[in-house]
């Protein structure tokens, strides 16, 4: 393959920017034109000139955002763009995600955006994608995380679930709206009692539905629901939901909170939550590994996350490594707002 000499993809004040074709992937101050990996709000903003994402992403894109000029493309239909040939490929995030494949003169890039190697049953799952160059997240690039298979997160959740009803409790679990909620839900076992969702996540719901994605029946947590009228109920809300006043008039309750993070010890003691559940949409460090091995790539830019240690990793395994300042954040454990990217 003939390689060019000005990089194909730069990484610029305004974003990860592709010269030949006057393009931004992700970009987090406007711009003009903006093809978009998924739909949390550190990487798709508003204020865009034009927006570019999966037809999957694009609902609850336009859900967040709201008048856009937004356009979808399907997984693996290529797009030319001035000299540039793009293409969108399953990344396994949430619903819709992908990750951004960038051909020029024979020469590859992959842009990941955020990812995850296992199926989830809701996404559609991960494809490794052969480039030369790839860009990749490492908000978990630390050995100490290692995800256990979904199935066994889902028999710990269901144990909970079924332990709070036996105490006369409800279950309220902290989970952000768009993916981990859903995803959440889906593990869940319906003949233990109704699950709630508080309207942020009940919105998100509604347009994965109108879109075709398989839900359990849920009901939303208005002001008319309550202990009294859903006894033993699961409550799915934002992580700043936990503890709210929102939260009382579901009475006597235990609080759960699912992210990655929740396998360091310090960070569980830390949470306020009775329960932690180790479950991320990110991959984990055996998940990034693998992804990087499966692109073939010898050129690996580390953007968010344990950057340094992940980087210095690579060297040693004779990757050509370097960390690239971004905006992304990954799974934010302290953020309050639930719209920012899926633990």
């Amino acid at each position: 393959m003939g390689m060019s000499k000005e990089p194909i993809l730069t990484f610029t004040p305004d974003g990860i920017y592709c010269p030949a074709g006057d393009f931004y992937i992700d970009p987090w101050r406007r711009v003009d034109r903006a093809l978009i990996t998924h739909g949390h709000a550190d990487h798709s903003r508003w204020g865009m000139g034009s927006y570019l994402a999966t037809h999957e992403a694009l609902p609850v894109m336009r859900h967040r955002l709201g008048e856009i000029t937004a356009e979808g493309i399907a997984y693996g239909e290529q797009r030319v763009i001035g000299g540039a040939t793009v293409s969108f490929h399953p990344a396994g995030h949430v619903p819709g995600s992908a990750q951004i494949r960038v051909e020029v003169g024979g020469e590859v890039w992959v842009a990941s955006g955020d990812y995850k190697v296992i199926d989830d049953g809701l996404s559609t799952p991960f494809e490794p994608v052969r480039c030369h160059h790839f860009i990749t997240e490492s908000t978990f690039g630390l050995p100490v995380f290692r995800w256990e298979a979904q199935e066994v997160v889902a028999a710990q959740l269901n144990d909970w679930w079924r332990s709070c009803i036996e105490n006369g409790k409800t279950a309220i679990l902290g989970a952000y709206s768009l993916g981990k909620a859903q995803r959440l839900m889906s593990m869940l076992d319906p003949s233990l009692g109704p699950i709630l969702c508080h309207t942020a996540i009940e919105n998100t719901n509604k347009v994965m539905r109108a879109q075709g994605i398989t839900l359990p029946e849920t009901v939303l947590a208005n002001k008319d629901v309550s202990a009294k009228t859903h006894a033993g109920a699961m409550v799915i809300a934002p992580p700043s939901a936990l503890g709210s006043a929102w939260a009382k008039k579901f009475g006597p309750q235990e609080s759960g909170f699912a992210s990655g993070w929740m396998a360091m010890r310090g960070v569980r003691r830390r949470r306020a939550g009775d329960r932690g559940f180790v479950i991320s949409d990110h991959a984990d460090w055996a998940g990034l590994l693998w992804a990087i091995k499966n692109t073939e790539a010898e050129n690996i830019y580390v953007t968010h996350g344990y950057t340094d240690i992940f980087m210095r990793y690579l060297n040693e395994k004779g990757y050509n490594a370097q960390v690239v300042p971004t905006q992304f954040e990954g799974e934010n454990l302290d953020t309050s707002d639930d719209s920012e990217d899926a633990a």
